[in-house]
């Protein structure tokens, strides 16, 4: 029984990690700071046990975030120790180079 409550923390985390990588994720995309990104990310976890890692191109930004999730369960967390538990977003940016706000759209191509 106490291993299916492992488990089930373990697919919880890693579904918060997911959320905070997307989160991560959608700021970058707007602002080129990347410690708005490691903010974003940290408001869902610890940020003592998180790593967020930024990767700019021309015209995508990706996140990924690391996060070392504590294996609390009596029992089995003594055997399995602390897991390492990943993921990442990529998103278009929509800011240039220079830019502080964000680009707006206005539905027209440029000529």
């Amino acid at each position: 029984m106490l291993l299916v409550v492992q488990v089930l923390i373990v697919a919880l985390g890693q579904l918060r990690v997911e959320h905070a990588a997307r989160e991560a994720g959608r700021v970058a995309a707007v602002d080129p700071d990347p410690a708005v990104a490691q903010r974003a990310a940290g408001r869902s976890l610890d940020p003592a046990r998180t790593e967020v890692q930024v990767q700019r191109r021309a015209e995508s930004v990706s996140v990924t975030v690391s996060y070392r999730l504590a294996t609390d369960v009596p029992i089995v967390g003594r055997f399995v120790g602390d897991l390492s538990l990943a993921a990442a977003s990529t998103f278009r940016v929509e800011w240039q180079q220079g830019d502080r706000a964000p680009r707006r759209r206005t539905g027209r191509r440029p000529p």
